[in-house]
């Protein structure tokens, strides 16, 4: 591993280690690019990793203070945890559950095709799915996403075939046990699936793609990587042209340092991402950074979820296995005769026993929810995700009134579902519950959201200054050398599950930041 002098201002300084920020570093660091990760988390490995859900929790999520307000059902459950992420190197990757999914072509033209819709802010992305075609493929390759360059799927557990039982009688054609970036074989140095069954908790036998183990390691290997866990940043400096030119965070023993930089991308996801833009403020910048269009923290999507949970005559063992372990995509088309624009995709999803009292409906008491515990054994469980609608008013402010360890304003996570949420949330509920009443429930629950594991938007990709963050490859309109890295940049949501979009997307842009510093452009 690299170590890169605090005044070398050769560097590219990346802000986060996940899927958008680890994956970037390592493609930079291949093209022979100094790069210095700052990932405010400690660093794990699959030997440290916990299969315990709440010791995991603590080991790896996000615990820094944060706020809420808006009408969604998060704020009400889970007010100082609007989002279950990861605080870790690696980022989510470590807590992810594997989905990979392709975003369609209508979704990248989601006002064209979807038309103006009242509450919406709806922009086509600046970029097309055929422009990401070959981004994508390298992505499926990268991670050893099953279905895709001859890997197999993974094999189906009780949970899948319990779905799969009744999304056929319903006569839904697409279902099988997903397109994972979970090892089915052996492959890039890495076993396969052990079916161990705590994918959220950190896969101990690394078959799961993980910037943790994947990328971080490789770029560490090209001797031009300087990975800082622990250093949490509180602001990104700029000069008198306006560039910016250095990153200032504390380090492990809470010292401030900063690091100059020639190029800053900042992956720190949907919330944090905007948060540090917002705290950057200057005399040239009184409102934040990249925010000349007023743009920088609002369209904050999280996806359509919601959860649906049923129980069996005979034991169904949701847990043994990985979480998702199947999926039914038929209703992720655009259909509007249903009543909503967009699609979702019905997913198998599994909790541990010690996370179904906080999770799965908070609040509930008496002796009908006590019986979902008594009968834990033959519950099968299946996730809802689908496309929201991006809209000014949900947005990522500071909250001056509540301050972290550091000093700095936390972020505020406001959140109003949009009519069309509702709507598609009650018809995935409805054919949820039918999926599973086909194949012989005796009783089905309805869940409402978990705090957001999908966080999109904040600072959206526009072809129009005035209408978002940053242009088509992720460079921020107003600042050339500074760029967004995760999902952030997502103008719409898609149905799908976002990771591999992200890591497509940082591949696309390493090629980008490249070209540019060859050029000296940036």
């Amino acid at each position: 591993m690299a170590s890169i002098d605090f005044k070398d201002d050769s560097a590219v300084v990346i802000i986060g280690s996940g899927a958008g920020g680890g994956t970037l570093a390592n493609e930079l660091c291949q093209k022979g690019i100094k790069c210095v990760v700052l990932e405010a988390g400690a660093r794990q490995s699959p030997q440290s990793f916990v299969n315990d859900e709440w010791k995991s929790f603590g080991q790896l999520a996000w615990l820094d203070p944060r706020t809420t307000s808006g009408t969604w059902r998060v704020a009400k459950d889970f007010s100082g945890l609007p989002a279950w992420i990861c605080k870790t190197v690696g980022g989510s990757t470590t807590h992810w559950a594997g989905a990979s999914l392709r975003f369609q072509e209508h979704e990248f033209r989601a006002k064209t095709v979807y038309g103006e819709l009242k509450g919406a802010n709806l922009l086509d992305w600046p970029v097309t799915l055929k422009e990401l075609e070959p981004y994508y493929a390298k992505a499926e390759n990268k991670m050893g996403v099953t279905r895709t360059n001859g890997i197999p799927g993974l094999p189906g557990n009780n949970n899948f075939k319990v779905m799969y039982a009744g999304a056929k009688k319903l006569g839904y054609k697409e279902v099988h046990t997903g397109n994972m970036a979970i090892n089915s074989q052996p492959r890039d140095g890495r076993g396969r699936c052990m079916q161990l069954g705590f994918c959220f908790q950190g896969c101990k036998s690394g078959a799961k793609w993980s910037t943790l183990y994947t990328e971080i390691p490789k770029a560490e290997a090209t001797g031009n990587l300087d990975l800082r866990p622990e250093s949490h940043v509180v602001r990104i400096d700029h000069n008198e042209k306006g560039l910016v030119n250095g990153v200032v965070y504390f380090d492990k023993d809470g010292k401030e340092q900063r690091q100059a930089a020639r190029v800053v991308c900042v992956a720190g996801n949907s919330i944090e991402t905007p948060r540090l833009l917002l705290l950057s403020d200057s005399h040239m910048f009184p409102d934040g950074l990249a925010n000349s269009s007023g743009q920088v923290g609002r369209n904050y999507m999280r996806h359509m979820t919601g959860s649906v949970y049923a129980m069996f005559k005979d034991p169904v063992h949701m847990y043994r296995g990985t979480t998702m372990a199947g999926i039914i995509r038929d209703e992720s088309v655009f259909n509007p005769r249903r009543g909503f624009v967009g699609g979702y995709e019905m997913e198998t999803l599994s909790l541990g026993l010690s996370f179904m009292p906080a999770f799965l409906d908070p609040g509930a008491w008496g002796a009908e929810y006590a019986s979902w515990f008594d009968n834990y054994t033959h519950m099968a469980g299946m996730w809802l995700v689908g496309e929201d609608m991006p809209r000014e008013t949900n947005r990522i402010t500071l909250n001056s009134a509540v301050r972290d360890k550091w000093g700095t304003p936390v972020a505020n996570v406001h959140f109003d579902d949009h009519e069309n949420d509702i709507v598609m949330r009650n018809h995935a509920f409805t054919q949820g519950e039918r999926v599973y009443q086909a194949a012989g429930a005796t009783k089905t629950y309805r869940t409402p959201p978990y705090p957001s594991t999908h966080n999109l938007g904040s600072c959206r990709l526009s072809a129009n200054p005035r209408d978002g963050v940053a242009n088509k490859w992720g460079q921020t309109h107003d600042i050339p050398n500074l760029f967004i890295s995760d999902g952030s940049q997502f103008t719409s949501g898609g149905a799908e599950n976002p990771t591999l979009t992200i890591v497509t997307l940082a591949i696309r842009q390493a090629d980008y930041i490249a070209r540019q510093m060859t050029e000296r452009a940036i």
